[in-house]
């Protein structure tokens, strides 16, 4: 079969799917626009490569002999799928649409990207599915080469610049503790926003250092950071039954009613925040609606 195909191009199998069809050369020339000397000199070929007749003359034109019955249907088959797989996309039309998206985030980027498109995409695309995987950085790429993962949401690095990626929004941070905290009912200064006990959000898991601790480095001081925690949830209802106070992004905290929100006493650089997508995805009509409607979301 190997040296079948090395001798075969498609037009030849294009010619021999319409002559199985016609039972006649001129019928089947007029069909493929060829000349009725030419589909002669592909059936001489293919007679050739296949070692049969394939069609022999008959009382109303050609008949096919039992070889050229039995490729009859896996050649219309064959070549109804290679249509399908060759045609132009159809544009997406998310009310039928049944796809599955799987997106990597934070629980943070949950709340921030995710949650504000969502009923506008179940709206929009009743019939579809979101897995939400939790964001692994170093396996990223990976995951989106391996189809695990087909959109993220990650800070702007040039670390990602394999990606595909649309810049959602800028950050910055505000200094939030519950509500009655007596430490801020205004903006405290420097030296008390330090003695203050702060707990930290660490996705890589226990580490007590981040933006802010670095601003404070600079200056030659230094916070007293005594809880990590990796989720911003936990955070939440740290704060909400402590008098622990935390530095947190502000677009997650003007969702928390139940803490007073203040600035920081000292200027803590915020962040881009940036929706990530592997190029076996980048053209797709489906991935691209997707990626336009949380954009238009957020």
């Amino acid at each position: 079969m190997n040296n079948i195909l090395r001798r075969l191009d498609l037009n030849l199998l294009v010619t021999l799917d319409v002559l199985l069809a016609e039972q006649n050369v001129t019928r089947a020339a007029e069909r493929l626009y060829f000349s009725q000397p030419s589909v002669s000199v592909h059936l001489a070929k293919l007679r050739d490569i296949f070692g049969d007749p394939l069609l022999l003359p008959g009382p109303r034109g050609m008949r096919p002999t039992a070889r050229a019955e039995s490729l009859r249907a896996p050649l219309r088959e064959a070549l109804a799928s290679l249509e399908r797989a060759v045609a132009p996309e159809e544009a997406f039309d998310p009310a039928t649409a049944e796809h599955t998206w799987r997106i990597a985030a934070t629980d943070y980027t949950e709340s921030t990207v995710l949650l504000p498109a969502l009923s506008g995409l179940r709206a929009a695309a009743p019939r579809t599915r979101i897995a939400v995987l939790e964001i692994n950085p170093p396996r990223l790429t990976k995951q989106a080469e391996n189809g695990e993962v087909d959109l993220a949401f990650h800070i702007t690095s040039p670390d990602d610049a394999h990606f595909h990626q649309q810049a959602l929004f800028s950050e910055s941070y505000v200094l939030v503790g519950r509500k009655d905290h007596p430490r801020l009912k205004r903006r405290p200064a420097l030296a008390q926003f330090c003695a203050l006990e702060h707990v930290i959000v660490s996705p890589d898991g226990g580490g007590f250092a981040g933006p802010t601790d670095a601003a404070l480095a600079a200056l030659g001081l230094k916070r007293r950071v005594v809880l990590s925690v990796p989720h911003f949830l936990f955070v939440r209802n740290v704060l909400a039954t402590t008098d622990l106070v935390s530095i947190q992004p502000s677009r997650l905290a003007k969702d928390w009613p139940e803490m007073r929100v203040v600035a920081p006493p000292l200027d803590v650089p915020g962040y881009e925040m940036s929706m990530l997508w592997p190029e076996r995805v980048h053209r797709d009509p489906a991935h691209r609606w997707l990626r336009e409607t949380i954009a238009q979301a957020v």
